[in-house]
């Protein structure tokens, strides 16, 4: 089985590719308190952990399902 290392960090391509949204809908939804924020790194440059966005990815589906992570047997 896999370990997911907790401490992968990820630019914004990659957090719009993993949700398909558009660079602005993630910045809004960032400040309306509904998507992880991200982590500054330098002056000009920041990122977004790929654990937090994995886990909102699963709240999403769970909320989807009625609250239960549906899965593939």
């Amino acid at each position: 089985m896999a370990i997911m290392n907790t401490n992968i960090l990820i630019k914004l391509p990659a957090v719009k590719e993993l949700t398909t949204f558009s660079s602005a809908t993630i910045y809004r939804l960032i400040s309306e308190g509904k998507f992880p924020k991200q982590i500054k790194l330098a002056e000009r440059s920041s990122a977004w952990s790929l654990e937090e966005i994995y886990s909102w990815i699963e709240e999403k589906k769970d909320s989807r399902n009625g609250g239960e992570s549906w899965r593939f047997a």
